[in-house]
C-alpha cells in the first residue's frame, strides 16, 4: 500500500520531532450497500475510501492526525500536526527497524464482493422480499438490505510492527412488518460473516424470511409482558449481547484503569456463578468480530476473561498494555484510518455447559423465555443495564406457552452473571454493531441457552 522506505522516513520524521512512539496506519475500504423495500430497490450506494492515521506519543500525551492524501507530502504534514503536542524535539536519526512485512491476503476460496454483479446482489434481496410476503396475508412490509466491504490496511510502527491485510465482509438482513388487531409487529433476522459471496452457498435466505415474518406475526397474538422479578432463559442466538454489554465492556483495560468499572482490581475473584467462562477470541472462524491482526498490528487471540466463575484478565489494546507492562491481547481496534485506536471485543462469548435447553426449560415452572434481545445500554461503573426484548415467550409449568409483547429488561451485570443457576450445551454466536466513544466496529456475541434465577423484567402485565 506504501513503499517501506516512504513508511520509515514517515516514522523516522514524528521520532525526530520529539515522538516516543510513532505509528502509521493505512487503510483502503470499498463498499457496496442495496436496499429493499416494498418490493422495489430503494438505495444502491457504492464508494471507496482511503487514507492515513498518524499516531506519535510523547509520554502521557498522545498526537493525532489522519490525512486522505497518501503522497510524501501529505503524510509529511500529518506527521507535523501529529507531533504538535510532542515535546523537547531531538533528531534521532537512523533507520527504524520493521519486522519482515506480514502480509495476510483474503482468502483465496473466498469471493470477493467486487467480483460479483450488482444485478446477483439485487436478487438476493427480491428472493427474500418474495419469501416474507408468502408467509401470510398479514405481513405488509418488507425491508431488505445487503452489504459488503473489502478492507486494506497497513499498520507500521517505531516498535518495528509491519502488518498488511485483507478483510472481506458480508452482511444481508431483512425485517418484516406484520399488521392486526393489535396494530404492528415487527420481525426481524439477519446473517453476517467475515466471508465473500460464498456465504450464500450456505445461508437458506427462505427460510431466514420465514423466520423473520412469522415472529412478526406471532407478535401479533401477543399478551402483555409480566413485570417484576422473574426467572429469564435467554436462547443461545438472541441473548450474547447481553453479556456483551452487561460485562464485556467492563472488563476492556481502559475502563479499568479508569477505574470507571465494577471489575476494577478484581482479577483473581469470584465474579459470576461457577458455571460462567467467559472469552473474547478474535480468531473464531469466519465470525463478524474475526481478523487475523488487529488495527494496531497484534495477532488476533483467544483470550479467557472468566474461567468458572472467576475473573482471569481483561481486554488490552498496546496504550493500556504500555501502562501496566503488558502485552496487547489483540483487542486494539478503530473504525477507520480516521480514528485513533481502543480497546474493543472482537467474539466474545460465554462457553456451553451439560444440560441441554429443553432440560433447562422442563425445570423452569414459571418465567420468560427470551429468544431475540434489542439494544440497550450499560452503565460500566455500576453494571446496571436495560435492554430490550423483541422476541420473548412465557414459561409456564416447564414450558414455552404465549408469545409476548416487548418489554425491557432491567438488572446489574455482576448480579446476572451470579444468578446464572443453568448453562446449556447448544451454541450460537450472532453479528453485531458496537459503538463506543463514537465508533463501531463488528463484533461477534456468543452464548448457550442459560437460565438466570432472577432479572427485573419491565412489562405492563403483573407477574
Amino acid at each position: 500500500m506504501l513503499d517501506e522506505s516512504l513508511i520509515n522516513r514517515v516514522i523516522r520524521s514524528a521520532l525526530a520531532r520529539g515522538g516516543e512512539f510513532a505509528e502509521i496506519f493505512v487503510e483502503e475500504k470499498t463498499n457496496f450497500s442495496a436496499s429493499l423495500d416494498d418490493s422495489l430497490i430503494e438505495e444502491l450506494t457504492s464508494g471507496t475510501a482511503r487514507g492515513a492515521g498518524i499516531r506519535v506519543k510523547c509520554g502521557d500525551t498522545t498526537g493525532f492526525a489522519h490525512t486522505a492524501d497518501l503522497s510524501e507530502a501529505g503524510l509529511m504534514r500529518a506527521v507535523e500536526a501529529a507531533s504538535a503536542l510532542a515535546r523537547n524535539s531531538t533528531d534521532r536519526g537512523g533507520e527504524v527497524a520493521l519486522t519482515p512485512r506480514r502480509f495476510v491476503p483474503v482468502d483465496p476460496s473466498k469471493q470477493r464482493p467486487n467480483s460479483i454483479s450488482k444485478d446477483a446482489k439485487i436478487v438476493l434481496l427480491s428472493r427474500l422480499d418474495a419469501a416474507g410476503r408468502s408467509a401470510g396475508a398479514a405481513i405488509r412490509q418488507v425491508n431488505a438490505g445487503y452489504s459488503d466491504s473489502l478492507r486494506r490496511f497497513l499498520v507500521a510502527n517505531s516498535e518495528g510492527t509491519y502488518v498488511e491485510e485483507e478483510q472481506v465482509r458480508t452482511r444481508i438482513a431483512i425485517s418484516c412488518v406484520a399488521l392486526g388487531d393489535t396494530g404492528m409487529q415487527t420481525g426481524y433476522e439477519t446473517a453476517a460473516m467475515t466471508m465473500g459471496f460464498e456465504i450464500f452457498d450456505e445461508l437458506d435466505l427462505e427460510e431466514m424470511a420465514r423466520t423473520a415474518a412469522q415472529r412478526a406475526i406471532q407478535k401479533l397474538s401477543a399478551r402483555p409482558t409480566p413485570s417484576g422479578q422473574l426467572p429469564v432463559v435467554l436462547n443461545g442466538m438472541g441473548g450474547g449481547v447481553l453479556f456483551h454489554e452487561a460485562c464485556g465492556h467492563g472488563l476492556e483495560a481502559d475502563h479499568i484503569l479508569k477505574d470507571s468499572s465494577v471489575y476494577t482490581g478484581r482479577v483473581g475473584e469470584l465474579v459470576a456463578s461457577p458455571l460462567v467462562t467467559l472469552l473474547d477470541d478474535g480468531t473464531v472462524h469466519n465470525q463478524w468480530g474475526t481478523y487475523a491482526h488487529d488495527d494496531e498490528g497484534n495477532s488476533a487471540k483467544k483470550n479467557t476473561l472468566i474461567e468458572n466463575g472467576v475473573l482471569v484478565d481483561y481486554m488490552w489494546d498496546h496504550d493500556q498494555g504500555e501502562r501496566k507492562a503488558r502485552s496487547s491481547s489483540g483487542n486494539g481496534r478503530r473504525q477507520s484510518y480516521a480514528h485513533l485506536p481502543m480497546v474493543r471485543m472482537t467474539n466474545t462469548y460465554l462457553m456451553p455447559g451439560a444440560q441441554t435447553p429443553e432440560e433447562i426449560i422442563a425445570d423452569t415452572e414459571r418465567g420468560i423465555y427470551v429468544a431475540k434481545l434489542g439494544g440497550g445500554q450499560v452503565n460500566t461503573a455500576t453494571g446496571d443495564f436495560v435492554f430490550g426484548m423483541t422476541e420473548a415467550y412465557l414459561i409456564e409449568n416447564g414450558e414455552i406457552t404465549a408469545p409476548l409483547r416487548d418489554a425491557n429488561l432491567i438488572g446489574n451485570g455482576p448480579e446476572v452473571l451470579a444468578n446464572i443457576d443453568a448453562v446449556a450445551n447448544d451454541f450460537a454466536i450472532v453479528p453485531g454493531t458496537c459503538g463506543k466513544d463514537g465508533q463501531s466496529v463488528p463484533v461477534g456475541c456468543g452464548q448457550p441457552t442459560l437460565r438466570i434465577t432472577k432479572v427485573t423484567v419491565g412489562g405492563t402485565a403483573s407477574a
